[in-house]
């Protein structure tokens, strides 16, 4: 590293440091305004000592500082609380203002030098490997990349706390400004003064939880605020590397990245989320899309004065206008009325045909009834302004244009429906009871349910009547297929084209699904053979045994003629979920990661076998005991051999949030993600031969098997574990805080495969465990190492040259930097059976212990973390701001817990517990 780099990197953590200190003061203001000097002094009293015991942990000092913490009158322990919380709030904007001055910081002092993770570093990598310009066409039209937002309860922030954020953060960055008076710093730093009073001053807890049309409204706001205008970014981005290294070629790059949505119609374990619901999301993103073209139309208008008395439009333009006269009415007011500004008068037609979209009277060419009808107008526009040589003006507004239209439609997102098997076996077997077809559908061997479905898919005749009652439950089910077909009818055959099955243990369950779809039309088979379809029934395989099963459940249906053909309907892509979360709390961090790779690579030789390409959907959480990692490193973290067909990707929680609430980092994330994608391809074009792989595979499959066991001895196995989780850690109050519809259990009941992966993980990582990341990865390891200097030095070679294992010790590392075992034991006191507490921890911090040694004998590093410095230090710092959170959530929840043991209960306590877990997820920057 070359020192002028190195004074770069040590300028920019100044400036981070420098705005750190800024909101910190600030805060320190609010809190003597609010609170008096006594308030701050006790606040940093707290601070330092927990600094110190950080540096060095002395058992007198931890006993002064845990009495320092229990002595706190109530009404000073809340605004302690508020306290840490909100300076978390405000280090967190820091570091996303950071990071986008460290990517402008790079592109000002780099010159011609090229940022690695950029989309340039991957066309360049095109070039020098000798792609032709054919090459990349082809590859540019198998890319497909789609991220999907859900709404997984771990956004623990209330939108009014993230519209302060935003205000907060876009003030800060002008604290980059030289040219600023220093009138203007301190009219700056009042108005940050107001905002982080506000802050101060806002509830941050939500007074009941959000409906799904809340969860809906929450996941537009993105849409609205950055993703409508960067993901066109994006793509003039890969267009001008292209240019640049292949010039000559008139490029216009494929849709190969976009965004779907679960909000409003992920109806697993939501009971909210109903037909008129999901009917009622597509309305509402329907008309976010349609106001955003309104804005943008509207921009244009102002923006395009030429007139013909200078310049000649063209014929084609001009004919267009003429239609629209014929076909569209305008009011007096909508008419422009200059008749020499031919593109104001085009606009004028365009905003009112735009406008009536959101108008059920106007029908036929009052409207627009596609986005094909815009973008063929926008191209008009487009095509004339070429030919007056106005090409600047074309490529900067009316480009992007086309292409939101075409990223986003009239429908914003596509929505997926997502629903468990179970529902659908229970309507199948009243139907099927109803219609005397089998008395009992749901106990049939699952070789007899497939015979039977394949041949109602095959019959033309109805399966279902109008006129036969059915249970509530049945009429829902088969009412949101009703709503999809009418949906596809109305917006488009592209605002809901996946329907997801959740606990997909058998052919049978995407079956049923496809018979559904028959009977509403989504699905047909024409007189002449040919099978049609618009919704393709997808399965996700979520526990390790669903993933074993998975293989063989693909080959039986794609061994049937009518599910083959369907498949040919939908572009030969057939869409397979694999569940991260489940997989994870049913084996362990070891164990789900191995057999995801497995079943990826024995699928997707299923579908080289019939000519089927596959697209597998990645169901990440934000946490790493639910998969999370960065968007890129996901990317790349797939076998090469499995992105023919597409990636999808979900987007849960607080991930949404932190990487699309600013431009700057939304655009970086996904230039990233397409740059990760490019080389992905690449890579999966240019397959290495590693004569070796077979041999690592062995190792990982024993090292896999080995965690497993130790994992499932402890939760699966230990009579005393489940207790001990409940007790040592805040579940029970995770579920108090509002922060989602869905219930965070399947079922009403306290069993733990009833438990969903989301708490389980939120849990843990709020008590400092972050068991789920980490637990039997040590043992599993050892295993194989078993002291021998020759196995170590396989490890140590796999880690180089082994991507999945790479990967995994990397992941384990970010989990070991992250917990905190001597907090967590403060978590585990609260164990009532002492006996089992002592057990259970000691496990625990054994094999905490043995894997943090594990991996570092495997990466050769002094700490963990040495090789993310930068993750590392963040990490270190956080610390001692988190620590008394924690401190205090422990300290909360034994009052709480027994107040309510004996009958009682305290509205502000538990408040205060809410306050410490939207603290401790603000520090951690993960829940669940």
């Amino acid at each position: 590293m070359s020192e002028l780099t190195v004074t770069a990197k040590s300028n920019s953590n100044n400036l981070l440091r420098r705005d750190v200190r800024f909101l910190g003061n600030i805060l320190g203001e609010v809190l003597v305004h609010q609170g008096g000097t006594e308030l701050l002094d006790i606040v940093e009293k707290i601070r330092e000592t927990s600094k110190s015991l950080r540096s060095e942990f002395l058992p007198e000092l931890f006993a002064e500082f845990k009495q320092m913490v229990s002595t706190l009158k109530p009404d000073v322990r809340h605004q302690v609380i508020r306290a840490f919380a909100v300076y978390f709030q405000l280090v967190n904007i820091a570091e996303q203002n950071h990071r986008i001055r460290r990517k402008r910081d790079y592109e000002r002092s780099a010159g011609e030098s090229v940022q690695p993770g950029s989309i340039e570093s991957a066309v360049q990598e095109l070039k020098e490997r000798n792609f032709t310009f054919e090459e990349v066409q082809n590859m540019l039209e198998g890319l497909s990349l789609e991220l999907v937002m859900t709404a997984h309860p771990t956004e623990a922030m209330r939108r009014a706390i993230l519209d302060i954020h935003k205000r907060i953060s876009e003030d800060v960055m002008l604290l980059d400004n030289p040219t600023l008076t220093f009138r203007e710093r301190e009219q700056l730093r009042e108005k940050l003064l107001n905002d982080v009073i506000t802050l101060w001053q806002t509830d941050e807890l939500r007074d009941r939880k959000p409906t799904v049309l809340d969860e809906v409204r929450n996941g537009m706001y993105y849409f609205h605020e950055t993703l409508f205008h960067v993901l066109p970014e994006v793509y003039q981005e890969l267009e001008r590397c292209l240019n640049k290294y292949y010039p000559g070629n008139d490029w216009h790059v494929p849709t190969y990245l976009r965004f779907g949505s679960w909000i409003g119609g992920d109806r697993d374990g939501n009971p909210s989320v109903k037909a008129d619901v999901t009917w009622k999301t597509l309305e509402m993103q329907r008309k976010l899309a349609i106001r955003e073209y309104q804005r943008i139309l509207t921009g244009l208008m102002k923006s395009l004065s030429f007139s013909t008395t200078i310049v000649n439009v063209s014929e084609e333009l001009l004919a267009s206008i003429n239609e629209d006269r014929e076909k569209v009415t305008l009011k007096k007011m909508e008419i422009w009325h200059n008749e020499k500004e031919p593109y104001r008068i085009k606009l004028a037609y365009m905003l009112a045909k735009m406008t009536h979209v959101l108008d059920p009277n106007m029908t036929g060419t009052e409207r627009y009834q596609t986005p094909q009808e815009f973008i063929e107008d926008l191209r008009i526009i487009d095509r004339s302004l070429r030919h007056h040589f106005a090409d600047y003006v074309a490529d900067t507004s009316v480009k992007q244009t086309i292409r939101q239209a075409e990223l986003f439609g009239f429908h914003t997102a596509t929505l997926d429906i997502r629903q468990h098997s179970k529902e659908h076996e229970n309507a199948m077997k009243e139907i099927l009871a109803q219609m005397n077809v089998v008395e009992d559908y749901a106990s049939m061997e699952e070789e007899d349910k497939i015979e039977l479905l394949n041949k109602l898919l095959n019959d033309p005749r109805p399966l279902t009547t109008p006129y036969q009652g059915y249970s509530e439950s049945t009429e829902e089910c088969l009412e949101v297929f009703r709503t999809v077909y009418r949906a596809q009818q109305e917006f488009g055959v592209n605002c809901i084209s996946s329907y997801l099955i959740s606990m997909s243990e058998g052919a049978s369950d995407i079956l049923e699904v496809m018979v559904f779809a028959k009977e509403v039309g989504l699905i047909r088979k024409h007189a002449d053979g040919r099978v049609t379809a618009t919704l393709q029934s997808a399965p996700l395989f979520e526990t390790i045994e669903d993933l074993h099963a998975a293989p063989a459940i693909m080959k039986r249906l794609f061994q049937l003629p009518f599910f083959r053909e369907s498949v040919k309907a939908m572009n030969d892509v057939q869409e397979i979920m694999l569940g991260y979360s489940d997989s994870n709390k049913d084996g362990g961090a070891v164990t789900a990661n191995w057999e995801l790779q497995v079943a990826m690579k024995e699928i997707t030789k299923v579908g080289e076998e019939f000519g089927i390409k596959l697209k597998y959907f990645h169901g990440r959480g934000g946490s790493l005991g639910r998969g999370g990692m960065p968007l890129n490193r996901s990317i790349l973290a797939q076998p090469a051999n499995t992105i023919a067909g597409g990636i999808k990707i979900t987007e849960q929680g607080e991930v949404i949030s932190s990487r699309y609430s600013l431009k700057g980092i939304a655009y970086r994330s996904l230039e990233q993600a397409t740059s990760a994608l490019i080389k992905a391809s690449i890579q999966a074009r240019t397959p290495q031969e590693n004569a070796q792989e077979k041999e690592w595979e062995a190792i990982a499959a024993q090292i896999s098997e080995v965690s497993q066991n130790k994992y499932q001895d402890l939760i699966f196995r230990d009579p005393d574990f489940l207790s001990f989780f409940k007790e040592s850690t805040p579940l029970p109050e995770v579920g108090e805080l509002n922060i989602g519809s869905r219930p965070s259990k399947r079922k009403n009941s306290d069993r733990f495969e009833d438990l969903r992966a989301i708490p389980w993980v939120f849990a843990w990582t709020q008590s400092r465990y972050l068991l789920p990341a980490w637990y039997a990865a040590g043992t599993g390891l050892n295993s194989y190492y078993e002291g021998k200097e020759e196995n170590l030095k396989v490890l140590q070679d796999m880690y180089v040259n082994y991507p999945f294992f790479t990967s995994l010790i990397n992941t384990l590392q970010m989990a070991l930097a992250k917990a905190d075992l001597i907090i967590a034991e403060e978590y585990s006191l609260m164990t009532s059976d002492e006996t089992a507490r002592q057990r259970i921890f000691g496990l625990m911090k054994n094999e905490f212990e043995l894997t943090k040694q594990m991996v570092l004998k495997i990466t050769g590093q002094q700490e963990i973390l040495d090789n993310q410095l930068m993750l590392q230090e963040s990490i270190r710092l956080r610390n001692p701001y988190v620590d008394p959170l924690s401190y205090l959530q422990v300290q909360l929840l034994k009052e709480l817990r027994n107040l309510r043991d004996s009958g009682e209960d305290d509205p502000d306590l538990l408040r205060e517990v809410l306050l410490t877990i939207n603290g401790i997820a603000a520090g951690l920057r993960n829940t669940g």
